[in-house]
């Protein structure tokens, strides 16, 4: 399943965040944002000493002596030589940004959804793309009571309170050991939505905090995989499984910003009719009082509305009434495989397994069992060569998406396939 279908599915149900840094600001103002290294090195430029200030914290050709939070500590340390303060330079550089280029598909999202989103950016630049139906929140600033379609919020502050803006080392160190609204909202969001991170990097050391103690609730709590990165560069395989491994993060690379959200948009309204109708249709199955039919079941895109929905939902994939659902699910699954010219069948319990092995680390929890079993069925009927009575279609699913799955899925099933198969073509799949 495409991840825009997941992201628009948690966008139609209310349930999606947005996290942007400065790659989002620099997209919608035609790169005239300033990177935070670029912003610095313009602050040098106030102090009395500019020249040795930065070959001092950003020597050409060498790597920085100090971080950047820790370079903005000696700026603000120069800049009060000369009376004055670096929050109020950077509100200054910061508030002359306007948006520029053509935004129309992110405008679009923007409004005609209901979100959240969370930046550690000082500009109010999405804002302005919203419009009217949107809260600005940020430190030093009147928290608004009313409701609005789209709420941002400035974890690091922004123009609209310089003085509470998160800039040096020391405002980090506050930050982070802090329980101020700002400082919860950032893990709370991550728990209770799909987050989307735009123009950031996960070279930030404060967001990896953020991001490896989201990752440890995750884990303990059976949560599917609901973090997307969207990289401008492409990001090998390596990398990604890295990512997944120690934060949870599903990567989207070779992806602009701007080609993000004209993506979402088109699948916007493939997902929106379903909406309502997916999520009604969960909770009288989880109550028991009701099945799914195998008519609905033999729709491919069906399996993956229903993991949407629990996800929609705030369900653990270890809840005993998810458990129980996915367990029928795959069964059913199973059964249609088995009925006469249901080649299309394997295919899609392939391509169903292998989607529940790219959200969620499956191994230790309750449903490793079920998926397991269905593992078996689905790589005894595939075949490489186009032998009758086997899919091959299924087959080359297994092949074409096994690197999707995540790591740890993939060891699991490769020593499962190596004792229950040693002979065959699952073993060309998981020896890739």
């Amino acid at each position: 399943m495409s991840a825009y279908y997941e992201i628009a599915y948690a966008a139609a149900s209310k349930r999606l965040c947005l996290f942007t840094g400065t790659g989002f600001s620099k997209a919608i103002t035609n790169n005239a944002a300033p990177s935070w290294q670029e912003l610095l090195e313009k602050l040098c430029d106030l102090t009395s000493d500019p020249a040795s200030l930065k070959d001092a914290l950003f020597p050409p050709g060498l790597p920085r002596v100090l971080g950047l939070e820790e370079a903005a500590q000696v700026i603000d340390l120069e800049l009060r030589k000369v009376d004055k303060m670096i929050h109020n330079e950077i509100a200054t550089i910061i508030s002359r940004l306007t948006v520029s280029g053509d935004n129309e598909v992110v405008s679009q999202f923007l409004q005609n959804n209901h979100l959240e989103v969370v930046t550690t950016n000082y500009d109010k630049l999405l804002e302005r793309l919203v419009g009217e139906q949107c809260h600005s929140l940020a430190p030093g600033v009147p928290v608004p009571r009313s409701d609005s379609q789209v709420k941002v919020h400035h974890v690091h502050g922004s123009v609209d309170s310089p003085l509470h803006m998160v800039v040096t080392s020391e405002d980090y160190f506050k930050f982070l050991h802090a329980e101020s609204y700002f400082s919860r909202k950032l893990s709370t969001v991550l728990h209770e939505n799909t987050v989307v991170i735009l123009g950031y990097s996960l070279g930030d050391t404060n967001l990896k905090s953020i991001l490896n103690e989201y990752r440890g609730f995750a884990r303990s709590h059976a949560i599917a995989s609901n973090l997307f990165l969207v990289s401008r560069s492409a990001v090998s395989q390596h990398v990604k499984d890295y990512y997944f491994h120690c934060y949870g993060v599903r990567v989207l690379d070779n992806t602009e910003v701007h080609g993000f959200f004209r993506s979402l948009n088109s699948m916007m309204p493939v997902v929106t009719p379903v909406i309502s109708t997916s999520l009604a249709n969960l909770q009288v199955i989880l109550g028991r009082q009701g099945v799914y039919t195998p008519a609905y079941l033999r729709s491919s895109n069906s399996f993956y509305q229903i993991i949407c929905s629990f996800s929609a939902l705030g369900l653990p994939i270890n809840h005993a009434a998810v458990v129980r659902s996915i367990g029928s699910l795959i069964q059913t699954k199973h059964d249609l495989t088995l009925e006469n010219g249901a080649w299309d069948q394997y295919t899609q319990m392939a391509n169903w397994l292998i989607y529940l092995g790219s959200i969620l680390e499956i191994e230790g929890t309750a449903i490793q069992e079920i998926f397991l079993a269905a593992v078996h069925r689905s790589m005894s009927t595939m075949t490489s060569a186009q032998v009758y009575g086997y899919s091959w279609h299924a087959f080359a699913a297994w092949r074409d998406n096994w690197k999707t799955i995540t790591y740890s899925n993939r060891l699991m099933i490769k020593r499962y396939v190596t004792q229950n198969f040693p002979l065959g073509d699952p073993l060309l799949v998981v020896n890739q």
